[in-house]
């Protein structure tokens, strides 16, 4: 009897200990892969409407027009976009098609001529009106007493006394430049003259016409682009690069032209008409 009793116990301490092993046995250690996280979906892409730049040319109606200041101020409707441009002083009428070609854009502009502000102008050299192709020879479509974009320059000199202009030591004369283009072309020139035409700050540099007494229409007149300020009747030492055949764009194309030019005025003048 004792010896059954033995037996039963150690039958469950066997069983007790092999629960115990079940229960801790070790659990199983695999995690499961995590899902791939969600991609975020790329941004719709918004295209607002941008200003075409100032290297594009631009042709639609006059909706508005004034002069101030020797200038013309044209809001033009292409189509697709208004805008501003102003240039030296032309005649336009509202609702007639003009073509304005690259110009310097100046941004939150104040005429203080209009007492009127401008998000955006853009100054040019000149305003086509019209939709005829413009030659060299189209004055009628330039800007009122603007030189021809051969190099005449009209009646600029009225007023203006031409006569005794020594030319620069070393230099060339106004009619020389235009005779001897071919081989200065490239080239750092020297000539000395009077100023018969200045319009400040138009694609964003000053426009200066001299005239010294030689040549001829269309070789009597040289136009230079500078930083340098000057006025009309000043008697002016200019050196600079020349170039050919300059096209600003719009149909607006120099023969000769003097960039970047480095103006001295050696003898202030009263100014012409």
């Amino acid at each position: 009897m004792k010896k059954c009793w033995i037996f039963l116990a150690s039958c469950l301490t066997v069983l007790f200990l092999f629960s115990g092993c079940k229960s801790q046995s070790p659990q199983n250690t695999t995690e499961e892969t995590p899902a791939a996280a969600p991609v975020a979906e790329s941004p719709v892409t918004q295209s607002a409407p941008v200003q075409a730049p100032p290297s594009v040319s631009r042709t639609g109606k006059v909706v508005e027009a004034m002069n101030a200041g020797g200038y013309t101020y044209v809001q033009v409707d292409t189509g697709t976009e208004k805008v501003w441009a102003a240039a030296p002083e032309f005649e336009v009428k509202v609702g007639e098609t003009v073509t304005v070609p690259p110009g310097a854009p100046m941004a939150n502009y104040h005429s203080k001529t209009l007492d009127r502000d401008f998000g955006l102008v853009y100054f040019v050299p000149a305003i086509k009106v019209g939709g005829a192709a413009l030659s060299g020879s189209a004055k009628r479509m330039m800007p009122a007493g603007h030189p021809s974009l051969n190099g005449g320059a009209g009646t600029h000199s009225v007023g203006i006394d031409l006569s005794g202009i020594p030319r620069a030591e070393g230099g060339k004369t106004v009619e020389e430049v235009f005779a001897e283009k071919a081989e200065l072309e490239g080239k750092e020139i020297l000539v000395r003259g009077k100023v018969v035409k200045y319009n400040p700050q138009i694609m964003g540099v000053n426009w200066v016409h001299i005239q010294d007494g030689t040549g001829q229409e269309g070789t009597n007149d040289l136009t230079i682009t500078t930083n340098d300020t000057t006025k009309a009747g000043d008697l002016v030492l200019v050196k600079g690069t020349l170039t050919l055949n300059k096209d600003f764009g719009g149909g607006y194309t120099y023969d000769v032209i003097v960039e970047k030019g480095q103006v001295t005025v050696e003898d202030a003048g009263n100014g012409g008409s």
